[in-house]
């Protein structure tokens, strides 16, 4: 080999120049990978790698199906407004009108996309062979700034319009470029998402919506959960995601059963359910009664001691009497208490409704309420779709059992 030639990199370091079976200007081969692996442990991921992607995935995901809906939603007013001033002139080319001289650069790079997802079977749907399904969501905006008189009779603000974009378009080019998206990133993008489809109309005012918004995730998947809508491993995670103020403070019915329902008791005040009470919210709160053997049972598997929990299911009774004796209506204030065996907890809000949400807590031979695993379940049911047998969830299982032991208890003087 000439000196001029490029060098070749050493080969096994058993191989060292001036072995007695090697040529010097031999290169032996690689050294044979580890057996156990398929791929060299360089290109190895162990198991804090694998779950650092799924996480950046499951984040991405989120982000991608909000900012989906909101495209679409975008798409629809944009065309909805638009269209019927342009197309009546411009016919098919309409966008391209909309768009004007400033827009020319990038309605015409749409057209192009369009031209080659045509030719290579990209447009798997029909409706989707215009010009306005191939433009982003900068794009979008660019369309309806620029036509913001024609957008004004139906959109409030501008400026919250513009500003529900500028959040997301952090979020749009993370996702886009597969880059990770930190959970602050992805909780003020869902935010957003669902503020702007607030705006151009896509949301429900409902005070159930505002309690708790749909989540887009949730509508995707929610076979796999039937109506459980949060999972927590503990009441204190629960409130610091769900305060008290969220769940109870516009609900027009409570039902609630337990040993002490402490959630409500210890977390909402009497005062704001004075004010609840008076603005027309009616209220079946079911105690264990503090007398009962069960009571003791139950002290006896938490350790605690005797007459420990008596007295203090006794004292949530007293403080309840108490904002019921404050009220116009006491009937609509009802206090009841029973003498099973408790088995679980319930606070079912607009149970009566289909936009109820019910906190759920089991209860565990050795576990305190605080720390008891919570569900939250959404009321209503799910869409069923064609073949289903009628699944409606968890909901109505603690619905009907509230109504069962209800109707077994006794009142409260």
């Amino acid at each position: 080999m000439s000196s001029g030639g490029r060098e070749l990199p050493p080969g096994d370091e058993s191989h060292e120049e001036g072995s007695a079976d090697v040529p010097a200007s031999a290169v032996s081969l690689a050294r044979p990978m580890d057996t156990g692996s398929q791929i060299g442990p360089e290109l190895d991921w162990g198991a804090d790698a694998w779950r650092e992607v799924r996480t950046r995935a499951q984040r991405a995901g989120r982000a991608y199906i909000w900012l989906n809906l909101v495209e679409q939603r975008l798409r629809a007013v944009v065309a909805a407004v638009l269209r019927p001033v342009y197309e009546p002139v411009h016919a098919d080319d309409w966008v391209v009108a909309a768009a004007g001289p400033a827009g020319q650069e990038w309605v015409q790079r749409a057209v192009a996309v369009r031209e080659v997802s045509r030719r290579k079977g990209y447009l798997l749907d029909p409706a989707d062979d215009n010009v306005l399904s191939f433009l982003t969501l900068p794009q979008l905006r660019e369309l309806m700034v620029q036509h913001w008189p024609c957008f004004e009779p139906y959109l409030d603000d501008r400026r919250d319009v513009e500003l529900a974009l500028d959040e997301l378009e952090v979020t749009r080019n993370v996702v886009s470029r597969n880059r990770a998206l930190s959970p602050t990133v992805l909780a003020q993008a869902e935010r957003a998402s669902a503020r702007l489809l607030e705006i151009l109309g896509a949301a429900s005012d409902t005070p159930s919506a505002r309690r708790l918004p749909v989540d887009a995730v949730e509508e995707l998947v929610g076979d796999r959960y039937a109506d459980v809508v949060g999972v927590h491993t503990d009441r204190v995670r629960l409130l610091r995601q769900f305060p008290a103020e969220d769940l109870f403070g516009e609900a027009r019915r409570v039902d609630a059963i337990g040993i002490g329902l402490n959630l409500l008791v210890q977390n909402f005040s009497g005062r704001r359910l004075v004010r609840l009470a008076e603005s027309g919210c009616r209220t079946r709160l079911l105690f264990l009664n503090p007398a009962s053997s069960a009571v003791k049972r139950r002290e006896r598997e938490l350790g605690m001691k005797r007459g420990e929990l008596s007295r203090a299911v006794e004292s949530n009774i007293l403080h309840m009497r108490r904002v019921r004796a404050r009220l116009r209506d006491p009937g609509a204030f009802e206090i009841q208490v029973f003498d099973e065996t408790p088995r679980f907890t319930a606070y079912l809000v607009d149970g009566d409704g289909a936009d109820g949400i019910a906190v759920v807590q089991s209860y565990l031979r050795r576990t305190r309420g605080m720390e008891a695993p919570v569900l939250v379940l959404r009321g209503g049911g799910r869409v069923l779709k064609p073949g289903d047998q009628g699944e409606h969830g968890l909901f109505p299982t603690y619905r009907e059992e509230f109504e069962t032991a209800w109707a077994d208890s006794r009142p409260v003087s």
